[in-house]
């Protein structure tokens, strides 16, 4: 599968939380992280999504948001997958940040140069990448 989605995490379903319109799935990474994304009803059935099925979960890195351990801030978002910043690379705007987890899978976040520069982020700088759950995207395989 070639997706344009910078990060692509396989695991597998560990848990379905199913609702009128919206299911909360939980998967757990093949790095051993856990992510939780928010589907549709429809989307969990015509997926066959269920507990132990393998699966794909799509973030593209734009929906990625970071934060440092000292921001002062306390986030709602479901995801938040705490590593190092292993990758900077600056350009014009923007720059890609990746944040490698412990199970060494590596995240990554396009945020502004501004961004980069209010967080200090520095190679090695403990930091978190941030995802809400309504921007992964499950896939399964055909």
């Amino acid at each position: 599968m070639k997706v344009s989605a910078r990060n692509a995490f396989k695991g597998k379903i560990s848990a379905i939380q199913p609702g009128a319109v919206n299911s909360e799935v939980t998967l757990k990474t093949d790095g051993g992280d856990t992510l939780v994304a928010i589907v549709t009803a429809g989307s969990v059935q015509s997926l066959g999504l269920s507990t132990g099925k393998d699966v794909v979960a799509l973030v593209k890195a734009p929906w990625v948001m970071l934060a440092t351990r000292d921001c002062g801030l306390t986030f709602s978002a479901r995801n938040q997958l705490a590593g190092q910043v292993s990758t900077l690379i600056k350009g014009a705007v923007n720059t890609e940040v990746g944040i490698t987890l412990p199970g060494g899978t590596e995240v990554f976040a396009v945020v502004t140069n501004e961004a980069v520069s209010e967080l200090n982020l520095a190679l090695g700088q403990a930091a978190s990448a941030i995802i809400k759950a309504s921007h992964i995207i499950l896939a399964v395989p055909a």
